[in-house]
């Protein structure tokens, strides 16, 4: 049977690849990136076999025409690149990946959408560039809508990682399984809800999500700009204290949690948040090692890295018996 050998919960920021020259906090920036490192190396120990990524969307893999609440990739993936991100196609487990999809979808429990070619942009990539740099690991890629609301719930968000858990489990060969989960933590992006657009850069930005399917890249100039015009707004007493439930083993707190209190306690931004607590889910809510928090306002971002390590885990169970 296939076996989770780790965890990852990791920030994201495109503009740690486009401005690190310009970032004036650079001992926080250099702290962030290292704690990426040492994950990038804890996860090359446990020589996993297949990465599950699950990230998010920032409507240059899917657009309003489709959003669906999950989409988990079972065929071909390519990279759209932006930012320095990787570009083109990715490796994909496509046995494992349509296992879990058919399973979670036969358990009755979650009607999981799926594709067979799926485009990802940073939300994944910047997993892919950053924690399996230089690792011949194979991903299965997860997407969860987290910009487009309605958004799917906390609650459900924590469902589906549990029929996930449980499909990989009764994979019937044996697999080594690390899952990572990349986005967060507090961060205000200038995005619209889409159905309420006030002012020419947000009815901008919504034609951008509705026409960019064939080419998204026409509008990523001035998308750059208007994020480029935002103003920092990071919440580091909240991300203190996500981090503390996830050190503590009490990520499945996050499942309470509602759009509406993110929204406001932590920026839109934040509901990418979806994607460590789904991540949590899958490693059974064991306890997190903080690696690294930093609030970077030129990133515009609380960047905040984690592992959660079952043979940690396994090790102090054995000590407390002994």
């Amino acid at each position: 049977m296939a076996t989770i050998v780790l965890g990852v919960g990791a920030s994201h920021s495109t503009l740690m690849n486009t401005h690190w020259e310009q970032t004036t906090h650079k001992a926080e920036a250099e702290r962030f990136r290292n704690a990426l490192y040492t994950a990038r190396e804890r996860i090359a120990a446990a020589a996993p076999d297949v990465a599950l990524i699950i990230g998010s969307n920032h409507f240059r893999g899917f657009w309003l025409d489709l959003i669906p609440a999950f989409t988990l990739g079972v065929g071909e993936c390519v990279s759209s690149g932006e930012s320095g991100t990787p570009k083109g196609p990715q490796p994909v487990d496509v046995e494992f990946a349509r296992y879990l999809a058919n399973t979670v979808i036969e358990s009755g429990r979650f009607d999981l959408a799926y594709s067979a070619r799926l485009q990802i942009d940073h939300g994944q990539s910047h997993a892919i560039q950053y924690l399996l740099d230089g690792l011949d690991v194979p991903i299965v890629p997860l997407v969860v809508n987290v910009f487009a609301p309605p958004l799917p719930t906390f609650a459900r968000s924590a469902e589906l990682a549990a029929a996930i858990r449980a499909a990989i489990a009764s994979f019937p060969a044996d697999k080594r399984v690390v899952v990572i989960a990349s986005g967060g933590l507090s961060h205000r992006l200038p995005w619209p809800d889409w159905r309420d657009p006030h002012g020419e850069d947000e009815d901008f930005m919504v034609r951008a999500w509705l026409d960019g399917r064939e080419n998204w890249s026409d509008y990523d100039v001035r998308r750059r700009e208007i994020i480029r015009a935002a103003q920092a707004a990071i919440t580091p007493e909240f991300d203190d204290h996500l981090l503390d439930l996830f050190a503590a083993g009490k990520a499945a707190e996050l499942a309470e949690y509602t759009t509406t209190y993110v929204q406001q306690a932590a920026g839109n931004g934040a509901q990418e948040l979806r994607t460590w607590l789904m991540m949590a889910a899958i490693l059974d809510y064991i306890p997190a090692e903080r690696l690294a928090y930093e609030a970077i306002p030129e990133w515009l971002t609380g960047m905040g890295v984690a592992v959660l390590d079952p043979s940690h885990r396994n090790s102090s169970s054995r000590r407390t018996r002994s």
